[in-house]
């Protein structure tokens, strides 16, 4: 086998619908409407929500909120990703300090979504 990619990730949320708003404003990943699980567009990749009461025909064996961390990365510079979290009202939980991110010297900071997952946003 010779894996190449993620195609996508599943996020443990309370609320679906206000997941898909914060992901879709915050972020700027656009909805995806034509799928039968909720899902914002992220690079290639699908990012897809359920809640822990939701019953797929399979799924990890054990759900809970607040257990994600993600790394998302972004080509705006530091100051202008500053201002889009702060005019979103999302608090910075660490940083911005300088980080190796997976393609080179980066600047990361650490923010949380409504369900505190950790998501660190990493500026090349």
């Amino acid at each position: 086998m010779n894996i190449k990619d993620i195609d996508s990730i599943t996020l443990t949320v309370s609320d679906i619908n206000r997941s898909i708003r914060f992901y879709h404003e915050v972020f700027d990943l656009p909805i995806i409407k034509d799928f039968d699980r909720p899902a914002v567009r992220l690079g290639h990749h699908r990012l897809e929500f359920e809640t822990p009461t939701d019953t797929p025909e399979i799924s990890a064996e054990k759900v809970a909120l607040g257990t994600a961390e993600l790394a998302f990365s972004t080509k705006d510079d530091l100051q202008a990703t500053l201002s889009h979290l702060t005019n979103y009202a999302v608090e910075i939980d660490d940083g911005p300090i300088n980080y190796k991110g997976a393609q080179g010297d980066a600047t990361a900071l650490w923010v949380r979504d409504p369900d505190h997952n950790l998501i660190k946003v990493v500026i090349y």
